[in-house]
């Protein structure tokens, strides 16, 4: 049995599809991710499969029951990490997670010394909330979403506003919940993050799944080239790039033209000597592997931050 099921699954505000049939299954174990840029419809399907949410249409299972009908089983066996956790502010991090287990009347909780070492937050645990940084805080409120020994774990942008090295410390914390062998539902709008921790990801825009697969499988279907970056100063006419030895697609966003191409010692070589005649000023060259970015940028025409 799927850990969670959904199928054909709508949800519309007026005129707005904000979800418009989107399909998918996650299995037992998998750090499944949902993918896709602000508005795309990733936390309103979230919220839906948690019950937090009426559905217009389709259908949804968690662990084989349905939202709508069995709330409450379904709530005692998930965890939910929102975008926004209200912490109690004069508590300590031992305390708020004390008291969120004694929510899970008859479920065996997870010990609290567990949790706040799982969320790195060990030398915090006598700390009250209000005293927290804010990758801190989201650590915690990840920890609360493990409390009752979950099934099946919600994390719903998780580290959207912290700053690189909370990041990181939050991933390994996500990190440690997959080597438990804990399911896992990520929804982000990091490319690094989903290339990082999912199995298989789920891309999102406007409402409409439009890629499923393996972060790496997603990259091997879509691009076959590698990718020649560098920074210009001045507007720049890539019809010119696009002669260049190999170079099978270009793309220019915020002076940073990037060169798709399958021959790199070819393209490399025609664009130093385009630069040699003074047809081109660049700096930062770069050459890298395509990334999920690069696949949701071919297949809507542009980035996921736009």
């Amino acid at each position: 049995m799927n850990a969670i099921e959904v199928s054909g699954l709508k949800k519309h505000y007026g005129t707005t599809r904000a979800v418009d049939g989107i399909s998918f299954e996650v299995k037992p174990g998998e750090v499944f991710g949902l993918l896709g840029p602000n508005g795309a419809g990733k936390t309103t399907t979230v919220e839906m499969i948690e019950g937090l949410r009426a559905p217009d249409g389709g259908s949804i299972r968690v662990l084989g029951m349905a939202p709508q009908a069995d709330p409450k089983k379904i709530k005692m066996r998930i965890g939910i990490q929102l975008q926004t956790t209200a912490l109690y502010p004069r508590l300590t991090v031992r305390e708020v997670i004390d008291l969120f287990a004694s929510f899970f009347d008859g479920r065996k909780p997870v010990p609290t010394s567990d949790l706040i070492e799982m969320a790195g937050l060990t030398e915090k645990a006598g700390t009250r909330s209000k005293d927290l940084s804010g990758g801190q805080k989201q650590r915690l409120s990840v920890a609360l979403a493990l409390v009752n020994n979950p099934e099946i774990v919600f994390l719903d942008e998780p580290t959207t506003g912290l700053d690189p090295q909370a990041r990181r410390n939050l991933w390994d914390v996500i990190n440690r919940l997959q080597k438990r062998g804990e399911t896992v539902l990520l929804t982000t709008h990091y490319m690094e993050e989903a290339e990082t921790l999912c199995d298989r990801v789920a891309v999102v825009d406007h409402g409409k799944i439009i890629a499923l697969d393996s972060p790496e499988s997603l990259i091997r279907q879509h691009f076959k080239d590698t990718a020649i970056e560098f920074t210009v100063a001045d507007a720049l006419s890539l019809d010119m790039l696009k002669t260049l030895p190999g170079v099978a697609d270009t793309k220019i966003k915020d002076h940073v033209v990037t060169l798709y191409s399958a021959d790199v010692p070819q393209s490399m070589a025609g664009l130093l000597a385009m630069s040699e005649r003074k047809e081109l000023k660049f700096r930062d060259l770069a050459v890298r592997s395509a990334t999920l970015e690069d696949v949701f940028l071919k297949l809507t025409g542009r980035s996921i931050r736009d």
